[in-house]
């Protein structure tokens, strides 16, 4: 059997590449089907990708730190002498999670690799190039463009190509990016000799450091960017006397299993957002449409040694104040040793932003895409207040609200953050209700 080249997969998140951050094999070893070989960094994590072929390992295509494209080589993998071993398994369906990769649809679907203890499971791409699986692509269907990837569709739509009229190199016929920018090249062409040369950028200035954007940094980049271009944000505040709430957790902080603070307040935001469900919702700008979700995916903006991650507690409005705080802890932890799974990271429908462990008492947050709503919470801090006519020190926390405007006007932006801010300033009440 000849070598087999391995071309580095659509990882399913609209990334046209990705970062080798560790290699799992080196050249010379011996892998297995469904083997990981390498973590690679995408939008806010490390995924491993495993191997469609059983092999020899005779070439790593990039050092450690290297951007790849998706679609260029990754390893390259040759039989050993006694291949038959092995040959029977990639007949048989791998059950690869890269769909596309020497796996069926009925064993892709029914059997799932678990991630190892302290490592980022695989994730199922949108679509894959038809030339890493080796195989030629099946006919596609001729009744519609075949596109999986609402990203795709964007793309073309951006680019002015019609759909119908490509023929996609993906599993199935499926239309991929690089179709899209295909089509759209050749389109362009023309158009291009005519464009002024571009200036070449300016030498580097002597005693400067310049530090390569890694591909985590590039995909915060794209996301805050389109979040700053596309959504009109607005944002409102309050300061919010949370002395009631402060002595209500030193009571009981010595208790097994007793909330922290950060548990109470986001059992009082998710009891907000079914108040306010338009908080909880995405905005679908082709069909004109609010979209209010049934669950809430409560992210929670943590701060690693990578960058800022949001990973989410799922199914937050099913949980009690002590279920929330167990979730949270485990939730935060993961994400600050790398373990966050990709599920975990794009699956918030709003985010909970505790800013004031960093001692700043509040901040105009930019929301994270594609979600509508973002609330923050400043430090809590000691500050003379009045307090029935008399003045006195009280804890007091800065409470601030970031939303969509095309969702909503501040009335009902001013209602959430009003509830929230009530829960806090009398949360035995607030909990009785709840």
């Amino acid at each position: 059997m000849s070598p087999r080249t391995f071309l580095l997969p659509d990882l399913g998140e609209g990334l046209t590449e990705a970062e080798i951050v560790r290699w799992l094999v080196a050249e010379g070893d011996v892998i297995t089907v469904d083997q990981p070989v390498a973590e690679v960094e995408t939008a806010k994590a490390v995924v491993e990708v495993p191997s469609p072929h059983a092999g020899k390992v005779t070439t790593r295509h990039a050092a450690e730190g290297a951007t790849l494209d998706v679609g260029a080589p990754l390893i390259t993998v040759a039989a050993p002498d006694a291949a038959d071993t092995y040959r029977e398994e990639e007949r048989a369906g791998s059950g690869n999670v890269l769909i596309g990769y020497g796996t069926s649809p009925s064993a892709a679907s029914g059997r799932r690799r678990r991630p190892r203890a302290g490592a980022t499971a695989s994730v199922v791409p949108t679509g894959l190039p038809a030339a890493a699986s080796g195989a030629e692509p099946r006919t596609r269907p001729a009744a519609a463009p075949r596109v999986l990837s609402p990203l795709v569709r964007r793309f073309a739509r951006e680019r002015g190509v019609d759909l119908t009229t490509l023929r996609g190199t993906g599993p199935d016929g499926v239309i991929t990016r690089r179709d899209v920018e295909s089509a759209a090249g050749a389109a362009a062409a023309p158009a291009r000799s005519a464009t002024p040369a571009v200036p070449a950028p300016a030498a580097p200035v002597a005693g400067e450091r310049r530090v390569p954007l890694s591909g985590f940094r590039k995909a915060v980049s794209a996301v805050l960017t389109r979040s700053r271009a596309e959504i009109p944000e607005a944002t409102v505040w309050v300061d919010v006397d949370a002395t009631a709430l402060w002595e209500l957790r030193e009571r009981t902080r010595g208790d097994a299993g007793s909330p922290g603070l950060m548990a109470y307040v986001a059992r009082f935001v998710v009891a907000g957002l079914r108040e306010y469900p338009v908080f909880n919702a995405r905005l679908d700008t082709e069909r004109q449409e609010i979209v209010e979700l049934p669950g809430v995916n409560l992210g929670l903006a943590v701060q690693t040694d990578r960058g800022l991650v949001v990973p989410a507690v799922m199914g937050a409005q099913t949980m009690t104040t002590t279920e929330l705080d167990a979730a949270i802890r485990d939730v935060t932890a993961r994400a600050r040793r790398g373990e966050s799974t990709p599920a975990e990271l794009t699956a918030g429908t709003f985010t909970l932003n505790n800013y004031g462990a960093f001692r700043v008492d509040g901040s105009a947050a930019i929301i994270n895409h594609p979600q509508v709503a973002m609330l923050g919470l400043g430090r809590v801090i000691d500050r003379p207040w009045v307090v029935s006519g008399a003045l006195a020190v009280r804890k007091i926390a800065q409470l601030s609200f970031v939303f969509d405007h095309r969702v909503c006007d501040g009335g009902a932006a001013a209602g959430f953050l009003r509830s929230v801010a009530d829960a806090m300033e009398d949360p035995p009440s607030a909990l009785a209700r709840l």
